[in-house]
Parts: C-alpha cells; sequence; structure tokens
C-alpha cells in the first residue's frame, strides 16, 4: 500500500532524473525561480533546450512538400 503512493515519484524520477532533483533541492533549498540568479539560468537552459538547428535538406529543396488531396 505504502509503495502504491509512491510509486509516481519514483515514475517521475527514472523518467526525467536531472530535472527531479532539480526541482527537489530547489523545493528543499526553497529557491524562488522567480528571482535571481535561479531565473537567468532557467532561461539559459529553456533557450538551448527549444533551439533547434535547421536542417540542411529543408534549404536544398529536400524538405517537405506541400499535396493537394481529392
Amino acid at each position: 500500500m505504502f509503495l502504491d503512493e509512491l510509486s509516481p515519484i519514483f515514475r517521475e524520477l527514472t523518467k526525467e532524473p536531472v530535472a527531479f532533483f532539480g526541482g527537489f533541492f530547489s523545493g528543499v533549498l526553497r529557491l524562488n525561480l522567480y528571482e535571481d540568479p535561479v531565473k537567468s539560468w532557467l532561461d539559459q537552459q529553456v533557450e538551448s533546450a527549444t533551439t533547434v538547428p535547421f536542417p540542411s535538406d529543408y534549404t536544398n529543396g529536400n524538405g517537405p512538400q506541400s499535396i493537394s488531396i481529392e
């Protein structure tokens, strides 16, 4: 019964361990995520994670093409 209550925590831990421990330690240390330096570090992490390099196939004309279905 006790393990059933902890299973969602273990599931999240195994799925994203870095994010889990980051959130855990920020909660333990009572860090405010909206104040510097934590906010500026999080902004940098989000920016680098969402920046996707543009594939060269799209620039050569080999990328997705539109089709029409009747």
